[in-house]
């Protein structure tokens, strides 16, 4: 069997999957959405109010800060895997917890992948606004909350294009998750690890099927925050 008939029947696996709801499949594709999600939502929660006060105060080492995060952008996940890994072990200082090979230490190390990649792009959305911006909030004396919420709407398609890289590093991570949720059968098997097993054990057809599965659910949530991105920017011209 040639590659094209490999791929040829990827595709019809993946559509037979898809018609047939495979439960085992299923339950795969529900925990790497509520993985990626879950890592997302909480990077973005730490990462844009992080990179705000970072973008919009002014102190000593500010340019060290924002370069170390610029950096974090580009961390390999397998460190962060290792990181995590020696944290949680029985061993390690948080292994009282027993978070090792659960869906949680998944969602950890994939929070760790997404903050960086949130907060730095928060800094540079917030950095190129308009500094008259910041010069009529201040002529108005406009209080603390109010000024961020003005600043944080008006860099609202730089946190969505930074939402959405978060989740495409997310959705799309394997060495992380692999070393800290052990790829367990249903319990903490996702599609990437999913992928990468079926591949190894020669089984490429279901591999490519659940390729497939992967990247229609990374199109799908790309498209609806796009959209989201899109609408924002007409508002904003109109």
């Amino acid at each position: 069997m040639d590659g094209f008939e490999v791929i040829a029947e990827g595709f019809a696996r993946a559509l037979q999957i898809l018609l047939s709801g495979d439960q085992g499949i299923l339950e795969i594709t529900l925990l790497s959405l509520r993985v990626s999600l879950a890592a997302t939502l909480l990077g973005a929660a730490f990462g844009i109010p992080i990179g705000f006060l970072v973008a919009r105060k002014d102190f000593r080492g500010r340019s060290v800060v924002t370069t170390v995060i610029n950096t974090l952008m580009g961390l390999p996940p397998v460190v962060v895997g290792l990181v995590v890994y020696l944290f949680l072990s029985v061993s390690g200082p948080l292994g009282f917890l027993r978070l090792l090979y659960t869906p949680e230490a998944m969602i950890i190390a994939q929070m760790i992948l997404t903050f960086p990649v949130v907060c730095g792009i928060t800094i540079s959305s917030v950095l190129s606004l308009n500094p008259k911006l910041k010069e009529t909030l201040v002529s108005l004396s406009a209080p603390p909350s109010w000024e961020a919420r003005v600043l944080l709407n008006e860099s609202k398609l730089g946190l969505i294009t930074a939402i959405i890289a978060a989740f495409g590093a997310a959705i799309s991570e394997v060495g992380a998750i692999m070393m800290v949720g052990g790829n367990l059968l249903g319990y903490t098997r996702a599609l990437t690890t999913a992928i990468m097993l079926y591949t190894n054990m020669g089984e490429f057809a279901t591999a490519i099927a659940l390729g497939i599965i992967l990247l229609l659910i990374a199109f799908g949530v790309n498209l609806f925050l796009t959209y989201l991105q899109m609408r924002s920017r007409v508002r904003r011209t109109t």
